[in-house]
């Protein structure tokens, strides 16, 4: 069995609100292996999105230990973890996070000018993807004169540029509507599936946990369910609220 893309051991965060300490997450114990796309499930605040930043090292963790494809985060240099998130690690949030003033091609090909792949190669693989996901059409124009699944599409392209081993969703349907959201997923989905993409995707959405081979449930910042199968069975659903971010 290969080893785990990501390994989570021990893993606590907690945040100051005020004099208030929040528990986001509570000793989290988690091994996501090569070619999972797992749906990470839970009430609103049960941690699903301090889980996701820890995976791909945007934030770091108050206590416990995180690696990825073996390396472990806390042993890397402020150099080697922006490279990671750069080329290893692909991120679709929910806001899209366009840059407003690039075009739709510039937004996609940006990821690759940073990592040294420029010009004709770079274009090339942005109009590659850019038909994959159906914006080909759009390409010289600016994210606002894009629909919210549009700007989505072109998020998840973006994503997949430099073809990264593990891609974090955070609620990537969440601003859209459901048949916009149905066609995200089976996007996201189909690129795990096609190009052997680990995912790992926070949502609310049964229809994402129906398509995932596994499903996570935080609850109150623990793990409370984690279930696999094929893609198809019966979503499952976590407990009641819970507190933390």
């Amino acid at each position: 069995m290969p080893p785990p893309i990501v390994q989570l051991e021990g893993v606590f965060r907690s945040y100051r609100d005020g004099e208030r300490t929040i528990h986001a997450l509570r000793g989290i114990d988690l091994e996501i292996e090569p070619g999972t796309a797992a749906a990470l499930m839970g009430q609103s605040g049960s941690g699903k999105s301090t889980l996701l930043h820890l995976m791909g090292a945007l934030e770091v963790p108050s206590a416990g230990r995180i690696a990825v494809e073996g390396r472990p985060l806390h042993e890397m240099t402020d150099r080697e973890l922006t490279r990671l998130r750069l080329t290893r690690i692909g991120f679709v949030f929910q806001f899209f996070h366009l840059l407003p003033t690039l075009t739709v091609l510039e937004n996609l090909t940006l990821p690759a000018e940073l990592s040294g792949l420029r010009g004709g190669r770079a274009v090339s693989r942005a109009r590659e993807l850019a038909a994959a996901v159906g914006v080909e059409a759009r390409l010289n124009l600016y994210p606002d004169r894009l629909s919210g699944g549009e700007q989505q599409r072109v998020a998840i392209a973006r994503s997949l540029m430099l073809e990264p081993p593990l891609l974090l969703a955070d609620e990537p349907t969440g601003n859209l509507d459901s048949e916009t959201g149905g066609r995200v997923l089976e996007l996201l989905f189909g690129a795990a599936r096609e190009r052997a993409t680990t995912l790992v995707m926070a949502t609310h959405s049964e229809e994402a946990a129906r398509l995932a081979s596994r499903r996570i449930v935080l609850h109150d910042g623990r793990i409370a369910a984690d279930t696999r199968g094929e893609p198809g069975d019966a979503p499952i659903s976590g407990p009641g609220p819970g507190a933390g971010a």
